[in-house]
């Protein structure tokens, strides 16, 4: 067997709102609660397993990168804009309001609701190979 990326856990402020936000924005299905955790199911069938962490507790921002179609990037981008989330073309976030066209795709990052930075790329890094 290879070795593949089964589950990571997500901590959140909420949950629910957190696994319903990459849900939402990404069209994934959110799955049943399951102890503390709500998975989000990607189409390699990974699961994002959020977790609410106790009140007042300190999340250190995490970094998740999406591989997504070009329409899919348009739809979550039109979301993106539609809730006026604030945006960025890079990860050090010294380019506001842009998107990058690295590799000859586009990205973008943004935050999720516990202070999380999603990236979306329509090409992964070093391009198609």
């Amino acid at each position: 067997m290879s070795v593949q990326l089964n589950h990571t856990i997500i901590a959140s402020r909420d949950n629910r709102v957190s696994a319903e936000f990459l849900g939402d924005m990404l069209g994934l299905e959110v799955g049943k609660e399951w102890g503390p955790f709500i998975p989000v199911t990607t189409s390699n069938g990974v699961t994002l397993d959020f977790a609410t962490v106790p009140e007042g507790t300190d999340i250190p921002a995490q970094h998740y990168a999406f591989l997504v179609s070009e329409e899919e990037f348009d739809a979550a981008f039109q979301k993106i804009t539609d809730l006026k989330l604030p945006f960025f073309a890079d990860p050090h976030r010294q380019h506001p309001n842009e998107i990058n066209h690295n590799d000859g795709g586009r990205g973008v990052y943004f935050p999720d609701p516990s202070g999380h930075w999603l990236e979306l790329l329509t090409v992964p890094y070093g391009g198609w190979q």
